[in-house]
């Protein structure tokens, strides 16, 4: 006898309402969460309007809500929904084309994003990720958040006066300083000033953390951002994971956060995060 998959845990009869403007994509989603064990689909609609109807009549635990549709978009419905029905949590369906949409639901109070492509699987789990109070984002989602937030990096500044700035200062331009009766450590004008010998100039180029922040709550913001668990933070920064989950109070604390999707998105917009640059581990 064949066995059945193991899906995530989910809370008993977890009562869920699907909204898609597209008949088929609709009607597929509420074939497919009849199929999980856990989830009661309580409705379908068709645009916002209607959402937000059948969540006052049906009240459900967890809404999957499309974000185009008519009369009504998915991030008014869900505004409206989180604000009249905090208790019902909101998971939004996205597609490639969707990226302005999904930073407005995220401010909006969706809880969880998912492509709709996602797997049984994956729905699953996000359902059961939004019941527990925490957030959901698909891997795919998360990468389109981080590459569309992070802050464009600009071009160091080039004097004039000088062909190449960017240059490590050489041999010649050492013995041009001293000739002109400069220190060794004293760039020529144009050029940048050494820095490693003077503790005070390297504390000039530290970067500025916002919220009062210390160095570590950034490199566990930076890791969280990048898509880490407590556990792979916890591996990579080689600390505990309860120590982990204390730096992630203080920072949340601090910044005035209620959960690791508004952390995705603080961390980019302060530029404490870029992808692909996680923080190096401790020597």
């Amino acid at each position: 006898m064949t066995s059945r998959p193991d899906f995530p845990e989910v809370p008993v009869m977890t009562r869920v309402i699907v909204v898609d403007d597209q008949a088929v994509v609709r009607e597929g989603l509420v074939l497919l969460l009849g199929l999980l064990p856990g989830i009661e689909v309580a409705g379908s609609a068709g645009d916002g309007a209607a959402a937000l109807r059948l969540v006052e009549e049906q009240r459900p635990d967890v809404v999957l809500m499309d974000l185009r549709m008519p009369r009504m978009d998915g991030v008014e419905a869900t505004g409206r929904i989180r604000s009249a029905y905090p208790d019902t949590q909101v998971v939004v369906l996205t597609t490639y084309s969707d990226d302005e949409s999904v930073f407005a639901a995220l401010r909006a109070g969706a809880r969880g994003f998912l492509t709709k492509d996602a797997d049984s699987d994956e729905i699953a789990r996000a359902v059961a990720t939004v019941m527990r109070g925490d957030a959901q984002l698909d891997p795919t989602v998360q990468r389109r958040l981080l590459d569309t937030m992070s802050p464009p990096q600009p071009e160091p500044p080039v004097h004039p006066s000088v062909p190449d700035v960017r240059r490590t200062p050489g041999r010649e331009d050492r013995r041009q300083a001293t000739s002109a009766g400069r220190l060794p450590d004293e760039a020529a004008p144009g050029l940048p000033r050494r820095t490693d010998g003077d503790p005070a100039a390297r504390a000039v180029g530290k970067r500025s953390l916002p919220d009062g922040l210390t160095s570590r709550e950034a490199d566990v913001l930076a890791l969280i951002a990048d898509g880490l668990s407590n556990a792979e933070i916890a591996a990579r920064l080689y600390i505990t994971e309860a120590t982990v989950k204390t730096h992630i109070n203080n920072l949340f604390a601090k910044a005035r956060l209620r959960d690791r999707a508004q952390a995705v998105t603080y961390a980019y917009r302060c530029g404490l995060a870029h992808p692909g640059q996680a923080p190096e581990p401790p020597r």
